[in-house]
């Protein structure tokens, strides 16, 4: 067996794995989630433990082989339309620039949206070498663990087994020469956030949020953490901001009015976006057809196209 093919079969291998593990609860994981074997550490010991990380300092950035720049999109907590946002900001960038090559990496292990969001199903194929050949629609190449395990499959892993998979995800998938790839984050502060700020090269991060002031103290968090690894801030995305009635025309404002434009300004930082509420936005996710894609012209899609000129502006080279 030559080089190739042993890494070939080594792909499939983990592919394999990845599929075995949703099918069975892991039970023994919940046990002991901290990984202490169960019993109580002294002082000492614990000292002697945080001396060892600490010594490990942190990784070295590796980029992405064929991408030139990473956008990560991110939300401090779930259900603000992070998703949705990512999807049809990456297809914005290329409707905007229609030369850039621009591809989405999902990286929600525990919720993948990306296949229902872009109307993608089955199983990625592997290239002679072992790389994932990415999905493709719109024009988009896509990754996601959803592609890997059955719809509505549980995923049971502890943090190690999802830093394995996230790595396989950015290194072993064949962009094959992207201009931009938008990884779509999940939702919160947790070790994939942590792990993906540290381990590869960002351009730059989009926050999502609601106007409401229960999400928007989860955007100063998720914020914070991104300046702490060096991760430039490119904006704040304002989603949902305004519902105007279809029949009569009136605005309300749902979840408060520009709550998040005053937290961009007080934490110094730009809005880039201000995303309305609507039924054609909600309609067209679910559909797998984005609004950017289905209804270009339309004040929605305007809205994210206008988005995308501001991340467009604020990345050199591209």
């Amino acid at each position: 067996m030559n080089g190739r093919q042993q890494i070939y079969l080594t792909t499939k291998i983990i592919i394999r794995n990845i599929r075995l593990l949703t099918t069975n609860a892991v039970a023994s994981s919940h046990h002991d989630p901290l990984g202490t074997g169960g019993t109580k550490l002294s002082n000492a010991q614990l000292e002697e433990r945080r001396q060892k990380l600490a010594a490990r300092g942190l990784p070295k950035q590796k980029p992405i082989p064929g991408v030139g720049h990473v956008i990560v999109v991110a939300s401090g907590k779930g259900g603000v339309g992070k998703s949705t946002t990512a999807v049809n900001l990456a297809l914005g960038l290329k409707h905007v620039k229609k030369s850039l090559k621009v591809g989405i990496l999902d990286a929600d292990v525990f919720g993948p949206s990306v296949p229902r969001l872009m109307n993608l199903s089955g199983n990625p194929e592997l290239t002679p070498d072992g790389s994932i050949v990415p999905l493709i629609n719109y024009g988009i190449p896509c990754m996601s663990m959803g592609f890997l395990v059955d719809d509505g499959a549980p995923i049971v892993w502890r943090g190690l087994m999802v830093m394995s998979a996230i790595q396989k995800l950015l290194y072993t998938v064949a962009w094959d020469k992207l201009d931009i790839l938008v990884i779509d984050m999940p939702p919160g502060t947790g070790d994939t956030q942590l792990s993906i700020s540290q381990l590869v090269p960002i351009s730059g991060a989009v926050i999502v949020s609601t106007p409401q002031d229960i999400a928007l103290m989860d955007v100063r968090r998720g914020t914070e953490m991104f300046r702490k690894v060096n991760v430039p801030i490119l904006g704040l995305v304002q989603n949902m901001n305004s519902y105007q009635c279809p029949k009569c025309g009136h605005i309300s404002y749902i979840f408060g009015h520009d709550g998040a434009r005053k937290v961009a300004n007080e934490m110094k930082i730009d809005t880039i976006g201000d995303i309305p509420l609507t039924l054609r936005i909600r309609e067209t996710s679910d559909n797998g057809t984005p609004i950017t894609v289905s209804h270009p012209d339309g004040e929605e899609a305007k809205a994210y196209f206008h988005t995308a000129k501001s991340i467009i502006n604020k990345i050199t080279s591209v």
